[in-house]
């Protein structure tokens, strides 16, 4: 999403295209927000001094700093982000990113909570891309009745061991299923389960 000019980070981060500033955490306090970020740039240090000087920030300590990476702690008078995410009624998923005068982060929200959300943006008339949408899904609920039982019948009888403790016709004998049955339902459940931790899972 494109930052409107008067934020004090669109002003920083297009003095430093280069550069990516990350917002770790913050909250607002009173008329202040109290932030953690991190700049990772070629000179951080420059990178981190303009920060501290710009007027809406009116405290700066610095914690950490090598020769690719600052990580600072600051308040900012500047508190549009969290009105924007206060508007929208969805909390902040850290980190927020910048670069260039941009912002890019996360949302966890509802189908309906996504759509007020866009149409939120689209009445402010912010400029923005949506990159991606995951679709969450209940691991209750996640694998049938079937898949569930054989997949556990499998890992109980060390199937998924390395080496195998068992067969696959000692499964499907446990079951009372034919191999080909057995062999599918293993098949399904499991990309089931590997889908949801290794692309869903990993959104979270």
């Amino acid at each position: 999403m494109q930052l409107p000019t008067d934020i004090w980070i669109h002003e920083v981060s297009t003095s430093f295209p280069e550069a990516t500033f990350k917002l770790l955490t913050g909250v607002p306090l009173g008329d202040r927000a109290l932030e953690v970020g991190e700049i990772t740039t070629a000179d951080p240090e420059a990178a981190g001094d303009a920060v501290r000087e710009h007027p809406d920030v009116v405290a700066y300590d610095r914690l950490y700093v090598d020769e690719q990476r600052i990580i600072a702690r600051y308040e900012a008078v500047e508190q549009q982000l969290y009105e924007f995410l206060g508007d929208s009624s969805l909390p902040p998923k850290f980190p927020v990113r910048f670069e260039n005068g941009a912002m890019e982060f996360d949302m966890i929200a509802t189908r309906d909570q996504f759509e007020l959300m866009g149409a939120g943006l689209d009445a402010g008339g912010y400029e923005y891309e949506l990159l991606s949408i995951v679709e969450g899904r209940n691991p209750e609920t996640l694998l049938t009745e079937r898949q569930r039982e054989c997949l556990t019948v499998a890992l109980r009888e060390g199937y998924f061991h390395v080496p195998r403790s068992c067969t696959l016709a000692e499964v499907a004998d446990q079951l009372d299923v034919d191999k080909s049955t057995a062999s599918e339902t293993i098949r399904r459940g499991s990309a089931r389960v590997l889908e949801w931790f290794l692309i869903e899972g990993s959104s979270r």
